[in-house]
């Protein structure tokens, strides 16, 4: 019976668990292995060429360091642009995929990618919602404030830190678009004031 408080019975062996459960212990054996007969040498896999014929490209290909030559079929559907294409392209030129720097700088460069993508629908006809869109009105009627407390929730660590994702970068561009009317205002506002 399993779930009870006793202690348990003793191991079985090998062979009484490769009697009960078909297939176990397959890696024991390599005869065993559902992939054996792919591993042999010489075995004819029906394919028509060693090596893949190569994608052609039109443009240039990120790839990492450590390889060779870029893969034989690669994707084309978000090419890399902006800034946030030069932040990743340098991560994979520069870093090995072994390394944390690449890892944080391709974060980082998603990051980047967001953020312009927020600051581009501002000036949209139907620009980002940052209260619907993050879903915490859906919330509402389900206890937001006390499911959040008191139930060993392993999120609360970072709980803090969620609106700074999600309304931080709306601030940020919002504080940026003053600063940038407040340069654009400010030559007009002097000419005014040097003409009176």
């Amino acid at each position: 019976m399993p779930y009870t408080g006793d202690k348990p019975g003793s191991t079985p062996t090998a062979d009484e668990l490769r009697a009960r459960i078909p297939g176990w212990g397959a890696d024991l054996a390599a005869a065993d292995r559902p992939a054996f007969p792919r591993e042999q040498p010489g075995i004819q896999t029906g394919a028509h060429w060693d090596l893949p014929e190569q994608q052609p490209r039109s443009g240039p290909r990120e790839k990492s360091v450590e390889h060779e030559r870029l893969t034989p079929v690669f994707g084309t559907a978000q090419p890399l642009r902006g800034l946030a294409g030069a932040v990743k392209r340098y991560a994979y030129d520069r870093y090995s995929e072994g390394q944390t720097a690449h890892w944080l700088l391709l974060i980082a460069g998603d990051r980047i990618d967001s953020a312009t993508a927020h600051a581009r629908s501002l000036f949209s006809r139907r620009p980002d919602d940052p209260l619907t869109q993050s879903g915490i009105l859906g919330e509402r009627g389900h206890r937001p404030i006390s499911s959040r407390f008191g139930r060993g929730r392993a999120d609360l660590k970072h709980a803090w830190l969620d609106p700074l994702l999600v309304f931080g970068p709306w601030i940020l561009t919002g504080l940026a678009a003053v600063a940038l009317g407040r340069a654009a205002v400010r030559p007009m506002l002097r000419r005014r004031h040097a003409s009176s």
